[in-house]
């Protein structure tokens, strides 16, 4: 991009920036589109085009249409060799991806782990696996940083993991460690957060400006609200624990922890355990539930479908938002019946919280905390605009 420190050097960081962010999260799109999209002048788009071929950012390929009057306009889009390296820790395995610039994920890998991870461990495999892909499927990319979604509350300041608790990892610095590891400029965030931004970007809430997202996870529940377009935060970045609150339980025997919190009560460890399955992931979870569940199973659905209505019920009405969208086991959960959970929830939301409101669950399956993360770096990275 460029470096100088101008004020005109200012404008044309944002314009670079603008032109990229359009051409990735937008798709595709001929110079004339970009012209249009961005309310910038063709000269200037001819230009910034230039530019960011010459980066190695963008590349224009001839247009599909046919028939047409005239040069047909070439296709600008994101350049597939620039990736960035995806990884999310968690309590059974650590889960690893490469994801290009246009989106594609170049490749994918779970390494299944038998004991808990460390902070430690998790920065040595991660560097391991970035130097095998280097000598194969990564061979000809430019990898331009790492991003790294964990399951719990994570300082935006610096990338410090303030807490794991699945995990038992506590005020650990993986940003710098996974850099020390591998000489990459890393990213960390709660992996909640990342499958949020991917889904609002890419998914279930792309184009929706107001949304909550709840991510369901061998290490629990997670969850992150958008308001007007942007992710709510919190004063140190913490916001959206969803799954630590209390839920409401109007049946006591329904509760099986005492003063438990949601995530104690919607789990997919007890799913699995009603279907007979000890362990497992959710494409596992997915396969057991799509079977003939006992009575015995079945009532375990009910129960934390009840339970899991309350909840996204009570963030409807603090939230009012325009979809929630659900992830991971909880996305499988609702699946079994996505149009009564939705009635569920509106029976115990204000009518006018329930207006538009849309319960969908997440377009990306299990991509999404990967694009999650490679989105922050391709964020950090390629749009800087100061």
């Amino acid at each position: 991009m460029v470096t100088a420190g101008s004020r005109g050097d200012g404008m044309r960081r944002a314009n670079l920036a603008l032109v990229l962010r359009t051409v990735h999260r937008a798709g595709p799109r001929s110079r004339a589109a970009l012209t249009e999209a961005t309310g910038l002048n063709r000269s200037t788009i001819a230009d910034l085009v230039g530019e960011l071929q010459r980066s190695g950012l963008v590349v224009e390929t001839a247009s599909a249409a046919q028939g047409r009057v005239g040069r047909p306009s070439p296709i600008v889009q994101p350049d597939p060799r620039v990736v960035a390296v995806a990884a999310n820790p968690e309590v059974d395995a650590l889960d690893l991806g490469a994801v290009a610039f246009d989106g594609t994920i170049v490749v994918r890998e779970r390494l299944d782990q038998h004991e808990l991870l460390t902070p430690e461990r998790t920065a040595a495999l991660i560097a391991d696996r970035v130097t095998a892909w280097r000598d194969g499927p990564l061979r000809d990319a430019r990898v331009v940083g790492i991003g790294v979604a964990v399951p719990g509350p994570v300082r935006a300041a610096d990338g410090l993991v303030r807490e794991a608790p699945h995990l038992g990892w506590a005020d650990a610095p993986l940003a710098r460690m996974v850099t020390d590891a591998t000489g990459l400029a890393t990213h960390v965030a709660n992996d909640a957060a990342l499958g949020a931004l991917a889904e609002h970007l890419f998914g279930a809430a792309r184009g929706v400006d107001d949304v909550v997202y709840l991510n369901g996870g061998a290490s629990g529940i997670g969850g992150a609200v958008i308001v007007g377009g942007v992710p709510l935060g919190g004063a140190g970045g913490y916001a959206g624990e969803f799954g630590q609150n209390r839920p409401g339980i109007v049946d006591p025997s329904d509760r099986r922890a005492a003063d438990g919190v949601l995530e104690d009560e919607v789990s997919r460890a007890l799913l699995l355990a009603a279907v007979g399955r000890g362990s497992g992931d959710d494409a596992a979870l997915a396969e057991a539930l799509a079977g003939d569940a006992d009575a015995a199973a079945r009532a375990e659905i009910a129960r934390q479908r009840r339970i899991l209505a309350t909840a996204l019920a009570n963030a409807a009405n603090v939230l009012n938002p325009a979809v929630i969208v659900l992830g991971g086991f909880l996305a499988t959960l609702a699946e079994l019946d996505l149009a009564g959970l939705d009635a569920q929830v509106r029976a115990q939301t204000m009518p006018a919280c329930a207006e538009g409101l849309t319960l969908a669950t997440a377009d990306l399956g299990e991509d999404r905390l990967l694009v999650g993360a490679a989105e922050t770096v391709f964020d950090a990275t390629l749009f800087p605009t100061r």
